[in-house]
């Protein structure tokens, strides 16, 4: 499979196009973003500048960790296929610390490819959300929570996971792609080369 080179300025403008396309600011309006550490860290940062303030606060990034290809590749380097892989939790949001109630929140990756990590977080996300309505005493679905997705390319392959419906139409993806290998800057050793490279 060939290798595309994606540089900082492609992602940087990349986002900013995806956010007014999307009308991000005046249609969903995020108040907090979850950002999956492995690749949505630099897109959370760049997209906080394009994202409107709220009540003079720039929009929180809250991190949470999985683990999937790290998982696959052990399994490889052991000898084993591992197809039957799950995603694992690494680090999560403490509800003691965040209320996600009422809020209007993007998760952040940087990539859309099998959709197994990205499934997963949606539905940990509404899990967390459902027990803190109950333990509020809400109703699920009461609080108006209003979650979305928010990536820097969406491969155009079969997925391995769905997406709830109400999740895909809040779901914003920056570039839509055939399947192929992305290399982003954050992944070089050498920032220079890997920027001519994704130059050409």
């Amino acid at each position: 499979m060939s290798k595309l080179y994606i540089s900082y300025n492609q992602i940087h403008e990349s986002i900013r196009d995806a956010v007014e396309r999307y009308n991000i600011n005046s249609d969903f309006k995020a108040d907090l973003m979850v950002t999956i550490t492995g690749g949505g860290l630099v897109p959370s940062r760049i997209l906080r500048t394009f994202l409107d303030k709220r009540e003079n606060r720039n929009v929180p990034i809250q991190a949470i960790g999985l683990s999937l290809y790290e998982e696959i590749e052990l399994a490889q380097a052991n000898g084993e296929s591992g197809e039957n892989i799950q995603v694992v939790k690494t680090q999560w949001l403490n509800p003691d610390e965040i209320s996600l109630l009422g809020r209007r929140i993007l998760l952040v990756d940087e990539v859309d490819d099998t959709r197994q990590t990205l499934a997963f977080a949606v539905k940990e996300l509404l899990k967390e959300i459902e027990a803190e309505e109950v333990r509020k005493g809400l109703q699920p679905g009461e609080s108006n929570t209003q979650l979305g997705v928010f990536v820097l390319h969406n491969k155009l392959k079969p997925k391995k996971r769905d997406l709830p419906d109400e999740i895909m139409n809040n779901y914003f993806a920056c570039v839509e792609m055939p399947d192929q290998w992305l290399v982003y800057p954050w992944d070089a050793v050498d920032i220079q080369e890997h920027t001519k490279k994704a130059s050409i």
